[in-house]
């Protein structure tokens, strides 16, 4: 799919619409391709936002390519942590839908900050695919340079960057970037137990206050590592935004088409000064929390096979062979191109070198210090103890 800005969402409001349930009783979700792959024309959010998208084929297709990519680079790290070449993985299978929707619909000069997760969306930003693996494999700390790709660094404190995101939107509007069409908008990352932490609600205070114009996207993938939803929550994650002072909507999250729609939407009120609003997307973490967590421990099969009848990239397979937007020699293609380019990221992984220690104290201070200087040399002179011995 184009870098570019393809497709629209509208802005215009209407009446709230008759709350509807859906068929487990909880709120309606904004959709617009079924899990059976139908197209739907337009969905209205809960204060009367009509969202709907139009897209070529060609950008149809890309998504899907987008969404396979995504999944299969990383199928591909987490069978490297597997076989002990990455210290640590956090899959993202199962929620690449809301990751690579939201992730398209930022605009160029839009900022994200994303948890540990955020593969898809590092994905449609841009970066080298590569530069995350170097962090869990413990060679760098992750490489990329946020200002030049408008996606921060990775964070590893739950909830932490929705504080970081808050303070840059906050600049954003001193900076008098608001108020058009070239606008900028920031977005925050976070899962839905991050919702219990002080520092996302501390993050909504300050946004709601200052009118900031930042979009909070959580991804409820249903728990919080090993706490269910239930455990964090009494109402909808999207109701809490009212209590804040904004607005809020869910999304269903494993379906790209309304995860862009929804994005779009949120990022461009917030840029014309219309200040934050909270996106809930309503998806499913299909594998473990991390590589390091066991998920049958808390969760029961028939769950995880309920929410595979959902799968994000299944139904746009499904859509675009209903409407003969793709043939069998397209879906081929993408997947032999996902396969050549997982394999050329194991490949540039196991070839990465490992630093020498010293390198710690590379970039401590940008202008090096006497006292960091001390310990370099007591660490070099340490690290000598060791030649020719048969330690």
């Amino acid at each position: 799919m184009a870098k570019g800005d393809p497709g629209g969402t509208t802005r215009s409001r209407r009446p709230a619409p008759r709350s509807k349930k859906g068929a487990a009783g909880s709120p309606e979700l904004v959709q617009l391709l079924t899990p059976d792959g139908e197209r739907i024309d337009s969905a209205t959010g809960p204060d009367g936002t009509e969202y709907r998208v139009d897209f070529t084929d060609e950008e149809y297709r890309g998504l899907y390519r987008d969404l396979v990519m995504v999944r299969k680079l990383d199928a591909e790290a987490t069978a490297l942590q597997r076989q002990g070449e990455l210290g640590l993985w956090a899959s993202l299978l199962g929620q690449e839908a809301a990751q690579v929707g939201s992730g398209r619909a930022l605009r160029t000069q839009d900022m994200a900050f994303p948890t540990y997760r955020e593969h898809g969306v590092l994905y449609c930003r841009g970066i080298d695919p590569i530069m995350p693996l170097g962090l869990f494999r413990g060679v760098d700390q992750g490489g990329w340079d946020p200002n030049e790709f408008k996606f921060n660094m990775y964070t590893i404190v739950i909830g932490a960057q929705t504080l970081h995101a808050t303070g840059y939107a906050m600049g954003i509007t001193m900076d008098g970037k608001i108020g058009t069409d070239d606008g900028e908008a920031a977005i925050a990352y976070f899962g839905d137990g991050a919702t219990s932490q002080g520092d996302v609600n501390e993050a909504f205070v300050w946004a709601s206050v200052f009118n900031a114009p930042l979009v909070f996207f959580c991804q409820n993938n249903q728990y919080a590592i090993s706490e269910p939803l239930e455990r964090q929550t009494r109402v909808p994650l999207y109701q809490r935004a009212a209590g804040f002072g904004f607005p809020g909507v869910r999304v269903d999250g494993n379906d790209v088409l309304a995860s862009y729609a929804v994005t779009r939407t949120a990022l461009d009120n917030a840029r014309h000064g219309q200040g934050p609003s909270l996106i809930e997307a309503y998806t499913y973490r299909m594998g473990a929390h991390t590589t390091s967590d066991d998920p049958t421990r808390y969760r029961i099969a028939s769950e995880v096979e309920s929410w595979q009848a959902k799968d994000p990239i299944t139904r746009v397979k499904a859509f675009l062979d209903k409407q003969q937007i793709a043939d069998a020699a397209f879906f081929a293609e993408v997947d032999e191109q996902a396969r050549r380019e997982s394999v050329h990221l194991r490949e540039r992984v196991l070839n990465m070198p490992n630093p020498e220690p010293v390198t710690m104290f590379d970039h401590v201070y940008p202008n090096g210090s006497p006292l960091l200087d001390e310990q370099r040399a007591t660490f070099n002179r340490y690290m000598e103890s060791f030649e020719g011995s048969a330690h």
